[in-house]
């Protein structure tokens, strides 16, 4: 074993060791491209990976001179970073022996002030392959809507429009739940800048500091991050084979009191999960029992492999009150943000306002394609279906090839595979795949509370050949990284 192995072994085996400056350049990864200052975010990732374990406490840090020139930065860049680890307890710093890793005064923190879990879902380098975001491809037949597409101009035209939505395309959204066996009104619906804007408008209006939400253990960031935008927390329920754990989700509805509940129970996003029919009507009760409020996000519900819809909550009970939101990103076209929520009127015409104040009302074009693609809703998504399930059965391949030791539940729908790692920290796998030009991300962006870090989310929404290279880079730093535990 050479001295540099030797180096990289003790940066995650030995409680005390003298990290190796390239060593630890090469676990770094893409530290240097988020917010701050360059030594803001050096001192953030060493503390990340004290956090994750492979910097334990007792380890002494490269010279500073040593790790500058390993991560080409000037000296006084290390300097300032480690100064800033010692003020925060992270790190100690004793004449004659150098900066080390401190003991249980490290903690961790996922955003420190440069934003939410979400904005690493969004953060791939230029050169490396994406395997981050569940961005789909756009069917032949949206393509074929869009070429077609011929806006009426009197509409087109208008000065204004209704924060809430045209009135033809509030319409023709509930005519679509009500025929998918929830009853809708017009006056149930607000269009919106996609079902992220959808999501936040509820958050503002129902959460304040100090409130708390329900969501499962590891769901979508921007439900986390909005929470936490408003003062809120997310409490994480526990979730098995068929989402979330409805027995858990009513005794933390009884002792929390919280001011909402969200989820994401068809296709869940990340695990893939499917709700079963005895638990959502449980869930549709324990909604109208309480009086919570539940945010539900339907966005992939009607990506199936098995062609099984569940039907939204709000069908399973009338008086239970479940705002529904869905939109056509995933299903026509990921670059048209128009999405909407169903909801109890009297809500609807408070989020009408708080809409007007935020930015007026949704696109008028936009609005008109929307209707369109809305008219083939049931030909989008079969499509979709189609060529999603056949893209999964490419990456169950990959995984079967590169990662084999790694396992997954298939998933029966949705646009991603969540895999457990047998061993090691996802977060720590997924800075070395930036290495090999790759990104992915861990269980720690997806955890409404402290992440286990052991699983990795693989969209399978990469053209054939992309996500082919990306899972053999992918396994190339699995290789690496099980080589050092």
């Amino acid at each position: 074993m050479s001295a540099d192995d030797r180096a990289n072994q003790r940066l995650v085996d030995h409680p005390t060791a003298i990290v190796d400056s390239a060593a630890l350049a090469a676990r770094l990864g893409r530290w240097s491209h988020g917010d701050g200052t360059l030594s803001a975010q050096l001192a953030q990732r060493i503390r990340s990976l004290a956090t994750t374990g492979e910097l334990r406490p007792g380890d002494r840090l490269p010279a500073e001179r040593a790790l500058a020139a390993a991560i080409s930065v000037s000296r006084g860049t290390v300097v300032s970073a480690y100064a800033s680890l010692a003020e925060q307890g992270a790190v100690e710093r004793r004449q004659g022996s150098g900066t080390r890793i401190a003991g249980s005064s490290v903690t961790h923190t996922r955003d420190n002030g440069r934003g939410g879990r979400g904005e690493a879902l969004f953060s791939a380098l230029p050169d490396a392959i994406d395997l981050l975001r569940t961005v789909p491809q756009i069917p032949d037949a949206a393509v074929a809507i869009i070429r077609a597409h011929e806006p009426r101009l009197d509409l087109a035209l208008s000065p204004e429009t209704d924060p809430a939505g045209f009135p033809m395309l509030r319409q023709q959204i509930a005519d679509l739940l009500t025929a998918e066996g929830t009853p809708t009104s017009p006056e149930q619906i607000l269009v919106t800048h996609g079902a992220q804007q959808a999501i936040s408008l509820v958050v503002n209006a129902l959460v304040g500091p100090g409130d708390v939400v329900l969501a499962e253990e590891v769901t979508w960031p921007g439900v986390t991050d909005t929470v936490g935008l408003r003062g809120g927390s997310v409490h994480g329920i526990a979730m098995g084979e068929d989402g979330i754990d409805v027995a858990a989700l009513e005794v933390a509805m009884a002792r929390m009191r919280p001011a909402l509940v969200a989820l994401n129970p068809h296709h869940q996003n990340p695990t893939g999960t499917r709700l079963t029919a005895a638990s959502r009507t449980r869930v549709a009760d324990l909604a109208a029992q309480y009086g919570v409020p539940i945010i539900e996000d339907r966005v992939v519900a009607g990506i199936s492999f098995d062609g099984v819809v569940p039907p939204t909550l709000a069908a399973e009970r009338p008086d239970a009150p479940v705002i529904v939101v869905e939109s056509v990103s995933k299903w026509a076209w990921a670059g048209l943000r128009v999405g909407w929520l169903r909801a109890d009127p009297v809500l609807v015409r408070r989020l009408r306002g708080a809409r007007q104040l935020a930015d007026q009302s949704t696109s008028v074009p936009a609005q008109l394609l929307a209707s369109d693609l809305l008219e083939h809703a049931a030909e989008l998504r079969r499509e979709v279906s189609t060529t999603h399930q056949e893209r999964l059965r490419l990456l169950l391949g990959l995984m079967a090839e590169h990662l084999p030791d790694w396992t997954f539940r298939e998933p029966r729908g949705g646009l991603a595979l969540w895999a457990s790692l047998p061993v090691g920290s996802a977060d720590a796998l997924a800075r070395i795949a930036a290495v090999h030009g790759v990104a992915v991300a861990g269980s720690g962006e997806f955890a409404a509370g402290v992440s286990p870090d052991d699983h990795i989310r693989i969209p399978f929404t990469a053209a054939d050949a992309v996500l082919t290279e990306g899972i053999r880079r992918l396994g190339d730093a699995w290789r690496e990284y099980r080589a050092l535990l």
